[in-house]
């Protein structure tokens, strides 16, 4: 008789394994819906002002986003 306990992380090992098995790459005639405007990083324009007002209120400093430079002034 196997004990409980053991047929339990047994299972778990099972559960994990199929949990981390390779996924395909979409195919040619699903890459339509990766272009959607809900698949981007910055789908919401309103969103991503706010968030970047934000930041520059933080940091001191205006400029475009992502230039190098400090709140100092002494870009």
């Amino acid at each position: 008789m196997v004990p409980p306990l053991r047929t339990l992380a047994a299972l778990l090992a099972v559960a994990l394994t199929a949990g981390c098995a390779a996924y395909a790459p979409p195919q040619p005639w699903e890459k339509q819906y990766l272009a959607l405007p809900a698949m981007q990083f910055d789908a919401d324009r309103l969103d991503v002002k706010n968030v970047q007002h934000v930041y520059y209120s933080k940091e001191g400093a205006a400029g475009g986003y992502g230039v190098g430079g400090g709140g100092c002034g002494c870009n």
